[in-house]
């Protein structure tokens, strides 16, 4: 039967390597007689070790979160103490405002500086692990501080906001960031897409609040200045949206109130503000310009200046989408009302992009939806105020909730349409390139507006032609006086010529 069944290419037991197999299997399992004994003497790290091991990783994992909320509770009550005794003596020196202008502006500061965040402790391990770049790849300090962004990425992958711009020094850490954004795309699918949102408006306008409510997630939120430079979060897109939206993670990112009274006494408070509206727009796909009540000429002064970088720098080669949200609007025929004044903003924007673009010479560019998607119509949202009266008793208004749902169905249906399929690699990227041109960046940052920018191009036109037109005076001048000099030398000579004629 066996030599049959070789014919017939049938393995059977009788064949060698079965027969070996077997012999080898019977040496391991003759002498088992308890199992029990058998997994505690020889399988020892798959028992008790193990179980406990595992237990101990989700109560590490459960004990972070409640750790770093904690710790976010805690230092909050901290600043508020602190701030509350300020704020009293801020009070009294403001009642003697002339005689002590330089004790309120030192109070200023110290209001500014005192608060303490979990984004202070976090920017410090950036600054750690930048100053460890510097050092030898065998130095014991550097391999310590290696470990650092692989934790940053795991937090972001958590939920937790990670500082994105150093809202004290407006500045970008790069190393660090990109240290932080490699390791979370190491802990993700190599191919996951992502998305990014950006929200972008004046100071206690509602951005944290509207992120938060939008997307469930937990910027800090509170008036005045609360959010220093930008922050960004991760939200993971369920798998039933996934294919429809065409991305596997949304990136957000929420940015300090721009027009600060806090900053508004500095001469280069424009400046930050620029550079701060510029870099986010330039990351997002989809960029929120958030609004308090009807009106948008707050920050249309930002926006041409936004859109006069985005012609100047080549780096900046993304077409992000534009929505304006308007705040604490309860009025419900909003939109049908204020179509004449969205369509007046729009004309302005167009003639100050066409301004923007021939003092660059960019003549393929002639009005504002060449740089940026924004219909009127549609990229236009009003939504009411949180609060039924006032707080804190106040209820919630169900309103609110109801627009915000709304609006969001509107970004979805952005990010179908979205025809860019990035990963974090590329953001990564682009974050470094469009940061490095920001940097270089100082001519069109240090204006208010485009008018101001069209005029000094204006002004400097017309000193050239005054420069110009100087210079040729003055060389038909030097060349009229240099021959009348050597005629003179000339008709000096002549004379004794003829003289020695004579003799």
């Amino acid at each position: 039967m066996a030599a049959v069944a070789h014919q017939f290419g049938i393995l059977i037991d009788e064949d060698g390597e079965c027969q070996s197999a077997r012999t080898m299997a019977d040496e391991i399992t003759r002498n088992i007689t308890d199992t029990i004994k058998l997994k505690d003497e020889q399988l020892p790290l798959q028992g008790e070790i193990w179980k406990e091991l595992s237990q101990l990783e989700k109560e590490r994992l459960t004990e972070r979160s409640y750790f770093l909320k904690w710790m976010r509770i805690n230092l909050d009550n901290l600043s508020r103490q602190n701030l509350s005794g300020l704020r009293d003596r801020y009070k009294d020196l403001c009642q003697y405002s002339q005689e002590k202008k330089d004790d309120i502006k030192h109070l200023d500061k110290q209001l500014s500086d005192c608060s303490l965040g979990l984004e202070h402790f976090l920017r410090e391990l950036g600054q750690l692990y930048e100053a460890a770049c510097s050092l030898p790849e065998s130095s014991l300090q550097r391999k310590q501080m290696e470990q650092l962004p692989g934790l940053c990425a795991q937090m972001l992958l958590d939920g937790f906001p990670i500082e994105l711009v150093d809202g004290d020094a407006s500045n970008i850490p790069l190393k660090w960031i990109s240290a932080v954004l490699t390791q979370l795309h190491t802990l993700v699918d190599s191919n996951s897409k992502i998305r990014v949102v950006t929200v972008l408006g004046v100071q206690s306008t509602g951005k944290s609040t509207l992120l938060n409510t939008m997307f469930g997630v937990q910027f800090a939120v509170s008036s005045g200045r609360c959010t220093r430079g930008a922050f960004m979060l991760l939200i993971k897109v369920n798998k039933e949206l996934k294919e429809e939206l065409k991305c596997d993670f949304i990136m957000v990112i929420d940015t300090e109130g721009l027009k600060s009274p806090e900053l508004a006494q500095l001469d280069d408070s424009h400046e930050h503000d620029n550079e701060l509206a510029t870099l986010v727009i330039g990351l997002s796909d989809v960029t929120i310009i958030n609004i308090a009540m009807e009106n948008s000429t707050e920050m249309k002064d930002i926006l041409q200046i936004v859109v006069h970088a985005f012609i100047r720098m080549k780096e900046v080669g993304k077409k992000p989408v534009c929505h304006f949200v308007h705040q604490n609007v309860s009025d419900m025929s909003a939109h049908d009302n204020n179509m004449r004044d969205r369509k007046k903003l729009l004309e302005q924007l167009n003639e100050m992009t066409l301004a923007a673009a021939r003092m660059e010479k960019k003549e393929n560019i002639t009005k504002f939806t060449d740089v940026m998607e924004y219909d009127p119509d549609t990229s236009s949202c009003y939504i009411p105020g949180l609060w039924h009266g006032t707080p804190p008793m106040a209820p919630v208004n169900a309103g609110y909730s109801e627009a915000v749902y709304s609006f969001k169905k509107t970004l979805m249906e952005d990010f179908r349409k979205c025809q860019r399929n990035d990963d974090l690699t590329h953001f990564l990227k682009w974050t470094q390139s469009l940061w490095e041109a920001v940097k270089f960046e100082k001519f069109i940052f240090s204006f208010r507006n485009s008018l101001v920018a069209d005029a000094y191009s204006r002004l400097c036109s017309e000193y050239n032609g005054w420069e110009w037109a100087f210079q040729r005076e003055m060389y038909t001048w030097m060349v009229g006086a240099e021959t009348k000099i050597s005629n003179i030398g000339m008709t000096d000579q002549n004379p004794q010529r003829s003289m020695c004629k004579k003799t």
